[in-house]
């Protein structure tokens, strides 16, 4: 088996590496992230590919339908749009006080404005937090807004999944932790970078099962007949140390129920 492996940074280089990629004629192409798998599709409608990391791939037409995507893509969701309610739940458990919320998400995106939603659904009348949406796409006037935010008090960070999210996330732990703002992000590595917690799906465990659907392919199935899955394992982790630095005390409970707990 030959390997051609490609990590594109910024929108020129992810057309570049895809239409390398397509031009090389692979069995399969694995691509990770809805940008990725939007480029690709836009260059090939017949290539088979499967996804990782996708978010909400029938609302950005990668798929007809979950059980049956119909086309020549196929793969594994980042999570279902559910999953954003439980990240307001779990911070205002941890900081009761908490009576604003800013949601950093991209909203160019079906998968921010979907979180979004989510997220506006819920906090009003199940826990009386209003909400500031904030755009992660533009470092400078996000570090403004998150600023102008937290000049009032008892307020806290959402951070969505988005690729902006990601590429930022450094400058995003570093203004939670200036202003003194209770965070939650999707992902392990916000956390262990020094954010406060993460709840959501193992990407590691995504993409081993993203393998298995290479496998298929590669010994004859089609895109078209395999069904997108969600995630089967979820994690929540926790940083103690950014918790002591905010001043707040995480309920033993939810100390008991953390898949790692960071000191």
């Amino acid at each position: 088996m030959r390997i051609d492996t490609r990590w594109p940074v910024g929108d020129a280089d992810r057309g570049r590496s895809a239409e390398e990629l397509v031009a090389l004629a692979p069995d399969v192409i694995l691509a990770s992230a809805s940008a990725n798998v939007a480029t690709l599709q836009r260059i090939t409608r017949s290539l088979p590919i499967v996804f990782a990391n996708v978010i909400d791939p029938v609302g950005a037409g990668f798929a007809a339908s979950l059980a049956r995507p119909g086309g020549n893509i196929t793969g594994f969701l980042a999570f279902e749009y559910s999953l954003s309610g439980k990240w307001l739940e779990l911070l205002k458990e941890i900081a009761p006080n908490l009576t604003r919320a800013a949601v950093l998400r991209d909203p160019a995106l079906a998968a921010g404005i979907g979180q979004f939603a989510v997220i506006q659904a819920m906090a009003p009348a199940s826990f009386g937090v209003g909400l500031t949406p904030i755009d992660v796409r533009d470092p400078g006037e996000m570090e403004r807004a998150i600023t102008a935010f937290a000049r009032e008090r008892n307020g806290g960070l959402i951070v969505t999944a988005s690729q902006g999210s990601v590429i930022h996330r450094d400058l995003i732990i570093s203004l939670a932790s200036r202003y003194r703002l209770p965070n939650i992000q999707p992902f392990r590595y916000y956390p262990a970078s020094g954010g406060l917690v993460s709840y959501g799906p193992d990407p590691y465990d995504e993409h081993k099962r993203a393998a298995g659907y290479v496998d298929r392919i590669l010994k004859g199935e089609k895109p078209a007949d395999l069904p997108v899955q969600a995630p089967t394992k979820y994690e929540l982790v926790i940083n103690l140390k950014t918790a002591k630095a905010l001043g707040l005390d995480v309920p033993a409970q939810l100390l008991a129920t953390a898949d790692e707990v960071i000191e």
